[in-house]
């Protein structure tokens, strides 16, 4: 409290001091806990490497080569979770997906699902509470790029939203995409956007989710999908002065905790999901448990669970929403009445709701809401009414409303049918339901897992997305790096700096701050805009990933300057002396990008004596391998505070597999990096010598062998592609070769690297020498004659662990070409420089 006076450690109370006493013991025993539980971790990883051991032991002697893990449940990981689950009353995926036979019978009108029955009399203490919430899905990004769905589409449907919700005060809607509603915005005048205000003020307009996309939940790395939440979440509440309350996420290919963790820490309490594999909704759906807390797996507490509701359906759209029978819920579609342009596929259209059928057409809703509720545990019911890109036309907008209204009113004036309906949000719908389970004491379920690897239908999983065009995923995870652990860092040490250097809290006058704050606004924008779930997947059409590719390479460009200036600053001795030119940097790259589908190239350095300055952007030292590009072998490396020669390392630059560049060469020197360090490297004086020697250890085997599937054959059957990997019947063959590979062995002070040169591909192997171990898989894609449609795969065999990662290359034929690996290293292997 303000203006109170300190109080003095001798006048403090007994009481006080025993609260103090208890709060340590209570903390000295959560540690004691903790360090019980991490003995444990390290005694499961010992026993488990043990048991690994044994087994290649055992398999060696029987002549086996391909050793693999009895079960994930070996893994101390996996253990963990289940300790933590069987303490725990709730459901665990892992359990569910040992449950379930994953078939897929005939359900009825239900196709994936079952036959829905009920008495009658179930809503006679409690009517049924349904909310009707308008919403429209728009994509940033899909079919047409994101500027061009906006114009198209976009723009006119929230033109008309905020028209048609401003005619009547009971019509809502709920929007999940910034990054058109900011567009939006900034095209608007002043009064549209009081507007805008009134209705999210008066709850007829609701902002869910509030990130900048609806994010993707697999490729996207956590940081990323965190910034385009924060950007997002941050523009409503400088514009709007709202935080949203609840996340909608209907489109993304599956769902991961930890967009449920992200979210709850953001401020949100519920959430809506739909892309579940279609045996897991049934089973959920069956069990009534589409409602649930979600925990994160690792966490034996409810302070992070969210409160999560799926939907049990096929799809987002209306004919899988208001019910389990889609021909019956499509008739009351009624942007598809007679005349539109859309139309009903069960060739049932919907029909205006007139006094002579209103009776009829009513009954016939509610008995689809009536099946529908008897999924769920309460009678509070959340019905979505849209698609993608809705209510772009004002009709649709005066269909929909008019005629919902009037089935409205007709229940709300005949209470013997035991239901109230209105629109609502989804702020509504949560309301209702945590008041039902306020009053009624239900308690939802409890839920730990992931909803990986989605199946929308038969066994069409939609895992080719996880790997689909891994170009513009290296390109996004380049961004990332720039912007977060370089740029955003070295701009704000700079703003920082020159305050206390100044000492009156004022920029350098020639220190262009405005200018790169907005360049990192345009960089977080774009890589938030990339983790949308047709971006980052990959699953859009070539000229909107072209769209996409090119936001990020300028992107990268743009914050290149801004790291540029800020280092340059940062690095200066004498302060005074800093001028910006952005057309004469003081430092350069030491990589160039030069289009946004080239990969970037190393900038060579003339050794007459050039400066070399590595950032570190961790709060630790770092002990790290640094490869350079060079203009001749004769390469001299020295630290340039202490004026040590650093070991380097000099190897060859290949232009083709069998010819190294005679005007490049690489150098590589092992380093151990504070937040900047410099080095000087310039020709050497002198010859030197230097031969290879393993030191005594170990040695383990390791294989490789590269294999390919076939896809489906058949002429209505799907195959792979961007979204679906479907591998062909007669599985994985061995991928055959005319002429045996060149190989090139590599071998030095710094790293070790094998070198496979096959005539569609380069596989390399490369070894660093630091402490422990650190191996580095690289394939590079050649070219591609095969005539069929194949996938590719590449698997290393081990004695003495497997480790495995997935690369899949997509080539205009649509060929895909994943790789899985499996490595192996000892750790105490290592090939050391004898002078």
């Amino acid at each position: 409290m303000q203006g109170a006076e300190p109080r003095h450690s001798w006048d403090t109370p007994a009481i006080q001091v025993d609260e103090d006493l208890s709060q340590l013991q209570h903390k000295i025993d959560r540690l004691e806990h903790l360090l019980k539980d991490n003995n444990q971790l390290v005694a499961m990883l010992r026993d488990s490497v043990l048991h690994n051991k044994a087994s290649w032991e055992t398999g060696r002697r029987g002549g086996g080569t391909n050793v693999s893990l009895d079960s994930a449940h070996g893994l101390p990981g996996c253990r963990l979770a289940e300790d933590i689950k069987d303490g725990t009353d709730g459901v665990q995926l892992l359990d569910v997906y040992d449950l379930l036979p994953f078939d897929n019978p005939d359900g009825g009108a239900w196709k994936q699902g079952f036959e829905i029955h009920y008495h009658g009399n179930e809503w006679d203490k409690q009517p049924l509470e349904l909310f009707l919430v308008p919403h429209s899905h728009n994509d940033p990004g899909w079919v047409k790029t994101f500027d061009s769905y906006y114009q198209d589409q976009t723009k006119h449907i929230l033109n008309n939203m905020l028209l048609k919700l401003s005619e009547d005060h009971r019509r809502k809607m709920i929007w999940a995409e910034i990054s058109y509603f900011s567009k939006w915005w900034n095209e608007i005048d002043k009064q549209k956007r009081e507007m805008v205000k009134r209705l999210v003020e008066a709850g007829q307009l609701e902002l869910v989710t509030g990130g900048w996309v609806m994010a993707d939940e697999a490729n996207s790395h956590y940081f990323a999908m965190l910034d385009q939440l924060i950007e997002g979440h941050q523009w409503l509440q400088k514009h709007l002065g709202v935080k949203p309350r609840s996340g909608w996420a209907v489109d993304p290919f599956g769902h991961s905790p930890s967009m449920t963790y992200l979210l709850k820490g953001a401020g949100l309490s519920n959430m809506v999901i739909q892309r579940i594999h279609y045996a897991v909704k049934k089973h959920f759906s069956q069990q009534q448990t589409l409602e649930f807390l979600w925990r994160q797996s690792w966490d034996s507490s409810p302070h992070n669970d969210i409160t999560c509701h799926m939907m049990p359906f096929y799809s987002y759209d209306v004919p899988h929403t208001c019910g389990p029978n889609p021909a019956v819920c499509c008739q009351f579609d009624f942007h598809r009445l007679p005349g539109r342009r859309v139309f009903c596929p069960w060739r049932i259209p919907p029909q205006p709701i007139t006094e002579q059928n209103i009776k009829e057409r009513a009954l016939l809703l509610l008995d689809q809401y009536r099946q529908k509720s008897r999924l769920f545990r309460s009678p509070v019911l959340l019905v979505p009414l849209g698609d993608d890109f809705r209510y772009v036309e004002s009709s649709e907008w005066d269909a929909q409303f008019s005629n919902y209204q009037k089935l409205f009113d007709y229940f709300n004036q005949h209470p013997e049918l035991h239901i109230k309906a209105r629109f609502g949000t989804l702020s509504d719908y949560f309301e209702a339901l945590h008041r039902h389970q306020k009053a009624t004491g239900m308690n939802l379920p409890t839920l730990r897992g992931d909803f990986f690897t989605y199946a929308d239908r038969d066994d069409h999983y939609w895992s080719g997305y996880f790997t689909s065009r891994p170009f513009y995923k290296r390109l996004d995870r380049a961004l990332e790096a720039t912007l977060r652990y370089s740029t955003e860092i070295l701009f704000s040490l700079t703003l920082a700096e020159m305050r206390r250097f100044r000492g009156d809290s004022r920029l350098v006058p020639d220190y262009p701050a405005p200018e790169h704050f907005r360049g990192l606004v345009a960089g977080r924008r774009s890589l938030a805009l990339f983790q949308h779930h047709d971006a980052v997947t990959g699953t859009a059409r070539d000229p909107v990933m072209v769209d996409y590719g090119t936001r990020l390479f300028h992107a990268i460009l743009s914050l290149r300057h801004v790291l540029q200036s800020s280092a340059h600053w940062l690095l200066l001795v004498d302060k005074t002396q800093y001028h910006h030119d952005q057309s004469k940097p003081f430092l350069q790259m030491d990589d160039v990008f030069s289009a946004h589908d080239a990969l970037p190239q190393k900038t060579p350095l003339t050794l007459s004596h050039e400066s070399l300055i590595i950032f570190n952007p961790t709060e630790q030292l770092r002990s790290s391998v640094i490869n350079i590009v060079v203009d001749s072998p004769d390469a001299h490396v020295v630290d340039a505070e202490t004026g040590h020669t650093l070991a380097a390392q000099i190897s060859a630059v290949w232009v083709e597999p069998s010819r190294a560049s005679t005007e490049a060469f690489q150098a590589g020197n092992r380093s151990i990096i504070s937040l900047f360090k410099q080095f000087d490297v310039s020709h050497l004086k002198g010859p030197e010598a230097s031969k290879l020697r393993l030191q005594s250890g170990l040695v383990r085997q390791v294989q490789v062998q590269f294999l390919w599937y076939g896809t489906r054959t058949g002429m209505n059957q799907d195959k792979s592609g961007a979204y679906l990997f479907l591998p062909g019947e007669e599985g994985a063959q061995p991928y055959s070769f005319s002429e045996p590979p060149l190989v090139r062995v590599s071998r030095g002070p710094v790293f070790s690297d094998i070198t496979s040169c096959f005539q569609h591909f380069t596989h390399t192997v490369r070894l660093y020498h630091l402490d422990g171990i650190k191996l580095r898989l690289i394939i590079s894609l050649l070219q591609l004659n095969i005539k069929v449609n194949a996938d590719k795969l590449g698997a290393y065999m081990s004695d003495f662990y497997f480790v495995f990662y997935f690369l899949e290359i997509i080539l205009p034929s649509g060929l895909v070409i994943p790789s899985v690996t499996s490595v192996s290293a000892e750790p105490s292997c290592r090939c050391t420089q004898a002078r």
